[in-house]
């Protein structure tokens, strides 16, 4: 089983709320909070594409169908995960919780170094 979804989702939660430690240390508890709240607005709705990606497929046609439903589903959950913390949180930093959303899902550029390095290890002990 490839391991690559999970470890990025992991890295992504993991930065997100060391992201959210230092602006709570630095700034306070609403940037710091703030913060948490956009990463996990990035990660929630990745984990779900994650999941569904993983889910094993008969073909292609089954594969692409899923990924462009599950995009679909992604960016609903995060339009609506973004929608209740704007509505529902009073005090809020918008920054911080941009700042949170934008530095956890540029993590998943990680994730083609990730994948590039596994399919690397993986054809070197195959002998190729």
């Amino acid at each position: 089983m490839d391991l690559t979804i999970p470890r990025l989702l992991g890295r992504q939660f993991v930065v997100g709320a060391v992201l959210a430690a230092a602006l709570w240390g630095v700034y306070g508890n609403t940037a710091g909070y703030s913060a948490l709240l956009g990463s996990l607005i990035c990660v929630v709705p990745n984990a779900f594409f994650g999941l569904r990606m993983m889910a094993s497929r008969r073909d292609a046609q089954a594969l692409l169908r899923a990924a462009w439903i599950g995009e679909l589903i992604k960016l609903a959950l995060t339009v609506l995960l973004f929608t209740l913390v704007f509505t529902q949180v009073r005090a809020l930093s918008p920054a911080a919780l941009f700042a949170g959303f934008i530095v956890t899902q540029l993590v998943a550029i990680s994730g083609l170094r990730m994948r590039h390095e596994t399919e690397t290890r993986t054809s070197n002990t195959d002998g190729s």
